[in-house]
């Protein structure tokens, strides 16, 4: 392997990389990627009346507005730079789609290059490990992925990563005693107390923005006031360090915390503490088991092998003996980061990749020595590569795996909505799409009969005038703990597919003088929409409905666009195409 280049040029390359990444990437993951932060954001940017889906958890104060707050930014910025340079309709929504993809590039790109400066503060510079890591963090499927979406997680492993690499790891060192001119207590720190506080400051911002970071910081410091634990021979650290370190704990935090809450405080209008409502809500209310539940060895069997992928057999030996021989003892501190987070997230019944995805950079930084040493050998002309087999057959399972995710497997749920967003400005004036509130005279444009959450919402569709319906699913807040209440309940979402027919004749579109049976049902018919999105697999039975019960609205459904959404789904609800249904209830209805 080359020797490693310098710091600019890593940057400009990691750059380019992640832009070209988020460019590739035209597939959906998961609803949280739009939910938990575009829509706040857009609401934060264009008011209540910009048509932005916010969810139960922002209206419950359960979400930092610290992450929605960057995207907001941005969605001001391109309004005011479209307004100063009298940007087209179009290009301004162009701009609006892309400008959150591309901050979050940008985001990903320093989470690469924090990942590969730590390799080499802890491994050289111009160490084969330290190229390795690099390597690592940007062929890695998982990263190709993810790094690139929206994700509060995203957000959190930048911050993360970074907060490691300026962490003072130099106090790991053996101390050296000075003759007759000895350190001063404090000196460790106080030599790079700036380096320090831009750690901690980190690290307290991204345990504002998810309160589980804290689990990686427990070891940190506690191994970093215990050296002992992971070593008998003493370091640096003083009795006047531990005054530096405390010191700088409190002010820093305070400061994260002071920005924490005038940020809620801007944005939901009134002083709240969301890290406290998110315990509240998902530990003694029990609501994130209506997510799903996971059995205790999901991030064994499944966590670490879809974050590490084909770099799996060099990263768990790692976890086990870090670094090579005379490394560090800092390499020692950096497993129990994950040992901590593993076994504390284990006990939780909803379980997902994503919440250890801030370990990942950690995982390539304690398996790049392995990597350095199966892949690269030293020769008298520096270092060649070897096991070239070996790395094809790696590269090319990432490169197939990175592809098919990103460019495939749920495809529809994105593309779809560029169809409606070109059907709307075909069929509306300028003057309706560019409006900032909703035309007292507009009916609804799309309804989607899906899973909810199912495609992303106005960060897509853009147009606040676009109007639009889905199904939801919001838990039961009203119930208690072990309730028969609790364990009965059904969603909207739930009630539809339990009973298609059911739901659309008694709750959806119930005959004349009928009022809704289940629980939340209508009294009133819902508006018949000029477009119905739903997955595949309902059609017969809206087809049916429309035919048997509908047909006093005049609803004569016609398939006008389909999408295929990847080889398998993993939700029996999603499974085949996506598709696209005119009703022909309005003018100007289209067909294929």
């Amino acid at each position: 392997m080359a020797s490693s280049p310098t710091a600019r040029r890593v940057l400009v390359s990691l750059l380019l990389l992640r832009l070209l990444n988020t460019s590739l990437v035209w597939t959906f993951f998961q609803p949280d990627e739009y939910f938990q932060s575009l829509e706040p954001a857009w609401q934060a940017a264009f008011g209540p009346e910009s048509g932005a889906y916010i969810t139960w958890e922002w209206k419950h104060q359960l979400r930092s507005s610290l992450h929605p707050a960057l995207f907001a930014g941005v969605y001001k910025l391109v309004d005011e730079v479209s307004s100063l340079g009298s940007f087209s309709e179009p290009l301004r929504s162009a701009l609006l789609l892309w400008a959150p993809k591309f901050t979050q590039a940008v985001l990903a790109a320093l989470g690469d290059f924090f990942t590969w400066r730590l390799a080499a503060n802890l491994y050289g510079d111009d160490s084969t490990a330290s190229t390795a890591a690099l390597w690592m963090t940007a062929l890695n499927p998982w990263q190709w992925y993810c790094s690139v979406r929206t994700f509060s997680n995203s957000l959190e492993t930048t911050l993360t990563i970074a907060a490691l690499n300026y962490w003072p790891w130099h106090i790991f060192r053996p101390a050296v005693p000075v003759k007759g001119n000895p350190k001063p207590p404090g000196a460790a720190l106080r030599d790079s107390v700036n380096s320090l506080r831009l750690s901690l400051f980190l690290a307290a911002v991204a345990v504002l923005l998810r309160p589980t970071n804290i689990l990686i910081w427990i070891p940190v410091f506690v191994l970093t006031l215990r050296p002992t634990l992971i070593s008998a021979r003493p370091t640096n650290l003083s009795a006047g360090d531990v005054l530096v370190l405390v010191r700088e704990v409190v002010l820093c935090g305070l400061l994260a915390l002071s920005l924490s809450l005038a940020s809620d405080r801007l944005y939901f209008g009134f002083w709240a503490f969301p890290p406290y409502k998110w315990l509240h809500f998902n530990i003694s209310q029990s609501l994130a088991v209506f997510y799903g539940r996971n059995p205790w060895h999901y991030y064994l069997l499944q966590g670490l092998p879809l974050l590490c992928t084909t770099l799996l057999p060099f990263v768990l030996p790692a976890l086990y003996s870090p670094g090579p021989e005379g490394s560090s003892r800092a390499l020692r501190v950096l497993p129990w980061t994950v040992y901590t987070t593993i076994v504390a997230l284990s006990l939780i019944s909803h379980k997902e990749v994503r919440f250890t995805y801030p370990l990942l950079p950690v995982l390539h930084v304690l398996g790049a020595p392995n990597v350095a040493k199966f892949f690269a050998a030293p020769s008298s002309t520096g270092t060649r590569l070897r096991h070239k087999t070996y790395l094809a057959a790696g590269l090319a399972a990432n490169l197939l795996l990175a592809s098919y995710l990103s460019l495939a497997h749920q495809s529809a749920p994105i593309s779809v909505l560029s169809f409606l967003r070109s059907e709307f400005t075909r069929l509306h004036p300028p003057h309706a799409i560019s409006t900032a509130a909703h035309p007292p005279d507009e009916r609804l444009f799309v309804m989607f009969l899906a899973p909810c959450h199912s495609t992303p919402w106005r960060s897509h569709l853009i147009h606040p005038a676009l109007t639009a319906r889905a199904l939801t699913c919001d838990p039961p807040l009203h119930t208690l703990p072990n309730t028969p209440e609790r364990e009965n309940y059904r969603d909207e979402a739930d009630r539809f597919y339990d009973d298609p027919a059911l739901f659309l004749s008694t709750e959806l579109w119930p005959s004349s003088g009928a009022s809704g049976s289940g629980a939340g049902g209508a009294e009133e018919p819902a508006e018949i929409p000029r477009f119905i999105v739903g997955f595949e697999g309902v059609e017969p039975w809206l087809k049916d409905f429309f035919a048997n019960e509908g047909h006093h609205a005049g609803v004569e459904l016609e398939r006008v666009w389909e999408g295929w959404n990847g080889f398998f789904s993993e939700d029996w609800r999603r499974a085949g195409k996506l598709v696209v249904w005119d009703t022909g209830v309005y003018d100007n209805s289209t067909g294929v």
